[in-house]
């Protein structure tokens, strides 16, 4: 798999997630702006190499949408988009992942810049992917809604000094947890289907 592509498709998700912590007017629509702005230019730097890819479409779509609500509405809005927009767009992400997992596994398109033409339709790579696929939307979904637990409870909090302590664990704890999670099943996984697949090898 191409790793760096990999890592990359993230980034303005990642992006969006950091600056949108900081509530101006408008802060969450100006986060997402510029998570477009990373996106298009992705998309144009990847259209010679190998196309655009599911990651950067539902990023320049989720993101737009963002944008164009956020900049229209007023405070109000503002303020729903910084509470519950910007956690909920994890949530969002981990659905997408996982309902196209069967269909169009999103790892497939950085599979296919490393692996050979020749495997990509091998009941093999597509096995792997679709796993790979689901294990990410999953982790991402649960990434959202330990972001989205926490706006909840911050919400009803009575106790600062108990809701930093959760904000920390959900926050940060749980997320690093499942990324560094699935990583190390990304590593490993690939590797295990095709030792199983041709004991020869193992």
């Amino acid at each position: 798999m191409n790793k760096l592509g990999f890592v990359l498709g993230f980034v303005p998700w990642i992006v969006f997630s950091l600056v949108a912590q900081r509530l101006d007017a408008n802060g969450v629509a100006w986060s997402a702006t510029i998570a477009v702005v990373m996106t298009v230019v992705a998309l144009v730097g990847a259209r010679r190499k190998h196309g655009p890819t599911f990651l950067s479409i539902a990023s320049l779509v989720l993101f737009g949408v963002i944008a164009v609500v956020g900049f229209v509405g007023g405070p109000g809005v503002d303020r729903w988009l910084f509470e519950w927009g910007r956690p909920l767009v994890g949530v969002v992400l981990g659905l997408l992942v996982l309902a196209t997992a069967p269909v169009r596994p999103f790892t497939e398109e950085y599979a296919r810049q490393s692996v050979p033409r020749e495997y990509w339709g091998s009941p093999t790579f597509r096995r792997i992917n679709t796993v790979l696929s689901a294990v990410w939307g999953a982790g991402i979904l649960v990434i959202g809604l330990a972001a989205v637990a926490v706006t909840a409870l911050d919400a009803h909090a009575t106790d600062a000094t108990r809701n930093n302590t959760v904000d920390l664990l959900l926050n940060w704890v749980v997320p690093i947890a499942v990324i560094w999670g699935a990583m190390k099943f990304t590593a490993t996984y690939p590797d295990r289907v095709d030792r199983a697949a041709d004991p020869a090898t193992s």
